[in-house]
This record gives structure tokens, sequence and C-alpha cells, in this order.
């Protein structure tokens, strides 16, 4: 019969000069804790940095280093132990300012056993949220792939992380992004990744149906709700219980129908064409547009009701053009998928191809690019992806590496125009951009930042 190990024990480091104080602690807690101990700051930093200790409870007045200056070491190294200060009566408000800086919390002396075990047990879980929290971020960090979306630049780092924390909700989720940068994937990835994993995915496509065959698709039929209703039929509501619905370019919907589509979203409850029974459903909603949801509002083509009830989180998804340096990466997985199509043994693509794909614009996004690899692969007869097999429109004049800009064209639209070809011409490497456009590196972050608030 196989032994089952013990599960690991949180490590408590308890500090403190007086030896009888550190033996109480310890016989009270070391039933339900790994305890180490240490009778200075000098001995306790070093623990501290040698050891992955959980919590440390430190006498506020130590004779080396003090309670104060140890924590002052633990935030400027960014570790992860929680910090619980003892004080006497006399240095509450040294335990107070403790706090302020990055302290779990203080307790006076006596300490009170009882005390000491709750404030342990909060802290334990904090300590173990943000180990979890540095974990996932190294984790994402060093993703080249996050379901099916692939990337590791800086904007598509911090899609993942809004994926991960959106995914462990079930809020209303609205994306927002160009053409082709992949919405319906960060759609598919929130629901993979949250606890409805194993129930349905069902996209419904707004601007693809008139407003009757729309209605009909979200909500369904009753037999005899109108010619032709031969057999009761359910919406894609219904297929969706318990699972995500997913709405594609809401902004498109006919605006008459997004009074019953609110009404199904608030009330988790709606009747088929021709029916008067009520359905109870318990669906996620995801909604996706290409659109300026916002100006969409004001325009009265969406409604704004709706609107804030779809964006309990929004996701906006950056554009290929500010993810240049994923190209590469996305070239390479497109590459791969359409020559084990094909059967076909190509290797790669040569330098001048590369630069040429890094040099467009991408007004299609990752679905142009994707379009333009499965049309290259199809071309090519040799080992490696060239020039020959790029469309001709790459090599137009409008898209190389010349920026025209046409009459009567604001000052600020060309300072804009100017600094995103210059970024995508150095596979967005901002740095070299900034020096190229003899501006400082914080101008130029300054300017993306303005540009980014500018389109939501």
């Amino acid at each position: 019969m196989e032994k089952t190990l013990p599960e690991p024990r949180e490590k408590i480091l308890l500090v403190d000069d007086e030896p009888g104080v550190l033996s109480a602690l310890e016989t009270l807690l070391d039933e339900t804790y790994t305890i180490l101990t240490a009778t200075s700051g000098t001995e306790a930093w070093q623990s501290l940095q040698d050891e992955e200790i959980a919590v440390a409870i430190v006498d506020l007045s130590l004779p080396d280093l003090s309670g104060l200056e140890l924590l002052r070491r633990l935030r400027e190294k960014n570790l992860s132990t929680e910090l619980i200060m003892v004080t006497g009566f006399g240095t509450i408000d040294s335990a107070v300012e403790a706090m302020r800086n990055g302290a779990y919390d203080y307790l006076t002396k006596p300490v009170e056993g009882a005390r000491l075990k709750q404030v342990i047990a909060k802290a334990l879980e904090k300590n173990a949220l943000t180990v979890s929290n540095r974990a996932m971020a190294t984790q994402l960090r060093e993703l080249t792939r996050y379901e099916d979306l692939i990337g590791q630049s800086e904007p598509m780092r911090e899609i993942y992380k809004l994926i991960e924390a959106v995914a462990k909700s079930d809020a209303s989720t609205l994306i927002s992004g160009e053409s082709g940068t992949g919405k319906e994937l960060v759609a598919r990835a929130i629901h993979q990744r949250s606890s409805r994993n194993k129930s349905p995915f069902i996209p419904v496509n707004c601007s693809a149906l008139p407003v009757d065959i729309l209605e009909n698709e979200l909500f369904g039929h009753e037999k005899g709700a109108f010619t032709g209703a031969l057999n009761e039929k359910p919406g894609c509501f219904e297929l969706a219980d318990q699972g995500a619905l997913f709405l594609d370019e809401i902004g498109e919907m006919p605006y008459e129908l997004q009074a019953k589509l609110l009404r199904a979203l608030e009330e988790k409850k709606f009747r088929r064409l021709g029916g008067r029974k009520e359905i109870a459903v318990d669906v996620r909603v995801i909604a996706a547009t290409n659109r300026d949801a916002r100006r969409a509002v004001k325009e009265k083509t969406l409604r704004e009701d709706l609107f804030y009830r779809l964006a309990v989180v929004e996701i906006e998804l950056p554009p290929l053009r500010e993810r240049i340096g994923d190209l590469p990466l996305l070239a390479q997985e497109f590459l791969q998928r359409y020559t084990a199509k094909s059967g076909k043994r190509i290797q790669g693509f040569s330098r001048e191809a590369l630069e040429t794909l890094s040099r467009h614009t991408w007004p299609g996004n990752v679905r142009e690019l994707r379009n333009i690899v499965e049309r290259a692969v199809l071309l090519c007869a040799g080992r490696q992806i060239t020039v020959a097999e790029m469309p001709k429109y790459l090599f137009d004049q409008e898209d190389s590496a010349e920026i025209h800009i046409p009459l009567g064209t604001t000052m600020d639209e060309a300072e804009r125009r100017i600094i995103v070809r210059t970024l995508a011409a150095q596979n967005n490497n901002k740095t070299r951009a900034a020096e190229i456009l003899n501006i400082s590196l914080k101008t130029l972050h300054n300017k993306l930042a303005r540009y980014r608030q500018e389109e939501t």
C-alpha cells in the first residue's frame, strides 16, 4: 500500500530578541506550520532571502535591524512574504506606519494566541494569492501561444492577463478591435478558461442575417409560429444554456431587436417566436464589435443600456501594426498549418520576405496575414517563401517606406501617421523609432497612449 505524503506546511518566521517570547510562539504554532526563528534583524533578513517564507512575525524593536527596516528590504526585493508586526503599547504609531508601508497587520504585546492564529491564516491567503499571480505573470511572459491566440508582445501579454481575470467570472464582456484581429479567438479563450468550458460555445454573427431571421436564430420558434414553421426550433440562447453565447458584430444588430436582447440578458429568460411560455436560461454572453461602440451609442445605432449591459468588462484588441514583433511567430504558425495541408516541405521565409511583411501596415490584420501565407504556400515550389510568392500590392508605392500624406491632413493626423509607420518599419522597436523620429522614448510612449485613448 502506497504511503500518502504529508501536505507541505507553510513556513513561518518568528523574529524576537527575547528567547522566552520565541519559545512560547513556537510552541503555539509548531503543530500547524514549519517554524523558523531569528533573534536579530540581520539573522531574520538572511532567512527571508534563503527560504520561501510565507509569513514573518517580527518584533518592531530589534537591536540591529528594526522591523520597519526589514519591511523596507522585503518590499525593495519584491519578496512575497507577508509581514505581521508585533509591538508594545508605546510604539503603536510606528506599527500603523508599517502597515502604510506594506505590513499585513500588527499585534500588541502580550500576543493573544487565538488572534495570532487568525491573522496568520488571513496573511497566508494573501501570500498564496500573491505567489499564484506572480507565477501566472511569469508563465504569460514566456508564452508564445495562449489557447488559439499567438504572440508574446507586450500588448498580447496584457490581453492574456485580461482573459485570465475575466474567465474567472460570469461578467458580460465586450471585445472590440479592427476586423481580423481575432475577436472570436479571444471569446473562445475566455470560454475555455472558464468553469463553463464543458458546455457549448455558440457563435452568432449579428451582421449576417436580416432582423426576422436573426430573432429566430437567437430565440427560436414554436411550431406554427409562421408559415413554414412545421416544427419547434430552439434558438441559440437555449443551445448555449450553461455555456457561452458569442454575439459577433453586435453593433450591426437591428435596433428594434436590441430591446428584446436586453430583456433576455437582464431577466435570463425569453419567449420563442409564437410562444407563450418563458424559458429560463443560464448563459454567459460575450459580444464583439469592429466599430466604435461608444460612437454607435451616440449615433443611436446601439442602445446605451444594452452597451453598458454588455460592456461590464471591455477588451480592446491591438491591430497587427501595433504588435508587429509578433508577425514572425504568426507567419510561421500559418506556414506550418498550410504546409501540413499541402504536403509541401517549406521550411520558412527568406529575410527579404519577412522584411516585406513587416513593412506592410496590415489593414486586414492577422486574417490578411493568414491569407497571404496561404497563397504563398500554394505558389511556392522551393523550400523557402520568398518575395516572389508575395502579392504585388505589398510592393505598391503607398505601402513602401515612403509615407504619403494627402493635402488637407491635419498636423496631428500627419504626426500620427508618421509615428505609426515608423514603428511598423522598425518592427515595433520603440527605442529605435524614437531615435529615428528624434524624440525621447517617454514622448513616444505618451503619444501612443494618447492615440489609444482617442480610439476608445
